[in-house]
């Protein structure tokens, strides 16, 4: 059986969503430490849960993806205070 790839579009709009997840999930934990009620905390654990089994799911039929973007090896110069700033 020949697995299908993605069309461009569809691998843009799941790329999106991945970025989106990712940050969603980010978000969760982080604020996690900032919660005291407990019913709150644990619905916040459920989602970063349930993010993480989402995001393996994604990520795998992402690799269906038709091109592949090389990582840049570079990073961009930092602005600081209005000015490009060195790389340490």
């Amino acid at each position: 059986m020949e697995i299908q790839k993605l069309a461009d579009h569809e691998s843009l709009d799941l790329h999106e969503v991945i970025n989106f997840k990712t940050l969603c999930l980010a978000k969760s934990k982080l604020m996690q430490g900032l919660v005291f009620d407990e019913d709150l905390r644990a619905l916040m654990q459920k989602d970063v849960t349930q993010s993480l089994q989402a995001l393996t799911e994604l990520q795998a039929i992402y690799e269906r993806a038709p091109f592949e973007v090389p990582v840049p090896q570079s990073r961009p110069t930092p602005i600081i205070n209005g000015k490009e700033g060195k790389v340490h």
